[in-house]
């Protein structure tokens, strides 16, 4: 999907990568996995990035490590995907999915089987082998239409749900449903990461890899699945977080 990119951007250019992420995203467009509405989501979220100085934090690596615990600790965990998650991380989603045991459900905002089948078709060509989501079976309590659908071997009977470039009406139905969220979203500020029990503030080609990292580190060590919890405050880290955007504003404390 890069092979052209990489001919375009100078590797001197300052944010190279920024814009390789955008050409993935056209190109996901192009190719029918990509809603229009989503190349509008992404610059919002790269709006965010920016002003968190395109960087993986002190506090996205402590949510990340919380995340690869609550994963670990999952009896039954999936992988939320949208058409955004696929087009820019579905080897990244795919390698935490084997690290962790969890299946990959296709979850859309802007639904139509087209594009659940051709996500299907990228997430299965990159390795995917638990992937559900193309006939819902079972719905959200709260959201009405296609979009509070979801699988019964996925979502619905879930213990643990990662979510990636989430709605925050989908995130607050989930944990009122008594799931744990798990969110990678780059804005502090949302719906989606005040709701979710653990959110990690990072690009998500960042986070995935960072998750899977921290997963592979602590596979069968118990006290370094508690240890990882216990140091989690989500309303301490998302403080610190926007402290970090406060600061490199200018606005001081």
């Amino acid at each position: 999907m890069t092979s052209g990119i990489m001919t375009e951007i100078p590797e001197t250019h300052p944010r190279r990568d920024s814009l390789i992420l955008r050409e993935r995203l056209v190109e996901g467009f192009k190719g029918g996995i990509v809603a229009p509405q989503g190349l509008i989501a992404h610059g919002r979220g790269e709006a965010m990035y920016y002003l968190l100085g395109e960087r993986t934090t002190k506090e996205a690596r402590i949510a990340a490590r919380a995340a690869a615990a609550a994963l670990l600790r999952s009896e039954r965990p999936v992988i939320s995907v949208n058409g955004n998650v696929a087009a820019l991380a579905s080897r990244e989603v795919i390698a935490l999915a084997k690290t962790v045991g969890a299946r990959i459900e296709i979850n859309l905002f802007h639904r139509s089987d087209e594009r659940v089948s051709k996500i299907q078709a990228v997430l299965e060509s990159n390795g995917a082998t638990e992937v559900v989501g193309f006939f819902p079976d079972e719905s959200i309590p709260g959201l009405e239409g296609m979009r509070g659908r979801c699988s019964s071997e996925g979502v619905h009977s879930a213990d643990v749900v990662l979510v990636a470039l989430e709605d925050g009406d989908r995130t607050e139905a989930l944990t009122r449903m008594g799931k744990k969220v798990v969110a990678i979203d780059l804005n502090p500020m949302s719906r989606t990461a005040r709701t979710a029990d653990v959110t990690v503030v990072d690009e998500v080609t960042k986070a995935f890899p960072l998750i899977s990292g921290y997963a592979e580190e602590m596979l069968g060590d118990e006290d370094a699945l508690d240890n990882a919890l216990v140091k989690y405050d989500r309303a301490e880290n998302l403080g610190a977080v926007m402290k970090t955007i406060a600061s490199n504003l200018g606005l001081g404390d």
